[in-house]
């Protein structure tokens, strides 16, 4: 209660002194529901921002990250704020080539950093574990906060280690990076697979066991097609782009979207230039663009927000950091969506998607034990480390 009162306040008080009244019921429109509905963004790079810092390295506690000043990143406390940010999915990425130096070390030392940087401001950020977490931490005034693991390559071809990041706190992965494994095809890499190995459908089966979150951005379309033809539970793309929009090898092909509703899943929309326009820059609108688009052939239900923010060295004019979504929402409002599709996109979307993937979850530990198979036994070799 004490979050709705006080964001309807700032509603009230940050709307645009502009002569057009539609424009300020437009942005009025976008603050009511993000002051009543999680903002739940699919995707921002944060703890590898902070890993990779030159000020202080790793160093969470460094002057130069502290979130409650204005930090050298898209994100810190009072932008957050201001961009009504409701709930974030913190990636806790690791470098493809990190599996030569030891994977587990470097996934470890990234989940410990967003952890960190949850734990250090608990006033404003709450660890979140499920869709339940997520309404009760937004609920307190606070910004629900989970982990999403961006790359397969990370469990070392082991449905253990994919066990024991999930005990971690880690809710979805992203099956591959830009590199293709020993048992997916990556969108930025060779196709080796066709797709999903066998060994990739089992780690998709174990996934939905868990309860975590399949995420399906960077994979290739066959990827995706073998990912939706096994997944017992609804999928993510935590943030991707439309490739009816913009032809990238990094967008959802319309074939895939127009799959969407059968499972349930979500694309996240993301706001990086190369993936949201053909031109030397994007904008807000070509961003709204591709949430249109997915809309247009998968449906209000099936789209989110991922900004990828904090991992992108260019942004959207209008799209400049963690600020700008309620920009966003008030462009779409002009375009003639309504306040409950905004809420869908908002965080509705995700929220269900979470929900029935807890509840295949529960379902399926009932009927089957943790996996034990291997790559070795379902694939055979392995073609070499990843």
């Amino acid at each position: 209660m004490r979050r709705i009162v006080h964001l309807l306040l700032v509603a009230h008080c940050a709307v645009p002194a502009v002569g057009d009244a539609q424009a300020v019921d437009h942005m009025a429109a976008a603050r009511r529901v993000l002051a009543t509905t999680p903002l739940i963004d699919g995707h921002n790079d944060l703890p590898i921002a902070v890993h990779e810092s030159e000020a202080a390295p790793g160093d969470v506690a460094a002057p130069a990250h502290d979130l409650r000043t204005r930090t050298p990143f898209h994100t810190d406390i009072e932008r957050l704020r201001t961009g009504m940010v409701g709930g974030q999915f913190w990636s806790v990425y690791i470098p493809y080539e990190a599996v030569e130096e030891g994977a587990a070390k470097r996934q470890l030392e990234q989940i410990d950093i967003a952890l960190q940087i949850i734990e250090r401001y608990p006033d404003v950020l709450g660890l979140a574990l499920d869709a339940s977490d997520v309404e009760r931490v937004f609920a307190s005034g606070r910004i629900a906060s989970m982990l999403g693991m961006e790359g397969g390559h990370a469990i070392e071809n082991s449905l253990g280690a994919l066990r024991a990041y999930y005990a971690l706190g880690v809710r979805y992965m992203t099956l591959t990076h830009n590199g293709t494994l020993d048992w997916a095809d990556a969108a930025s890499d060779e196709r080796r697979h066709g797709g999903l190995t066998e060994f990739g459908k089992e780690v998709v089966r174990e996934m939905n066991r868990l309860g975590m979150l399949v995420d399906l951005a960077h994979t290739s379309p066959e990827t995706m097609n073998d990912a939706l033809d096994v997944a017992e539970a609804p999928v993510i793309w935590s943030h991707a782009g439309a490739r009816g929009i913009t032809e990238h090898t990094r967008n959802v092909p319309d074939q895939v979207l127009r799959r969407l509703p059968d499972n349930g899943g979500v694309v996240m929309v993301v706001f990086y230039p190369p993936f949201i326009s053909a031109r030397d820059e994007a904008t807000l609108s070509d961003v709204a663009d591709h949430i249109e688009h997915v809309a247009s052939l998968a449906g209000a239900d099936h789209v989110g927000i991922g900004s990828d923010f904090d991992g992108i060295d260019v942004v959207a004019r209008g799209l400049e950091d963690v600020s700008t979504f309620p920009a966003l929402f008030a462009e779409l409002s002009r375009r003639g969506w309504s306040e409950g599709d905004l809420r869908k996109l908002a965080g509705e979307n995700v929220l269900r998607v979470m929900r029935e993937a807890e509840a295949v979850a529960r379902r399926l530990r009932r009927e089957r034990p943790a996996s034990t198979r291997t790559i070795e036994e379902l694939d055979g070799s392995p073609g070499g480390a990843p």
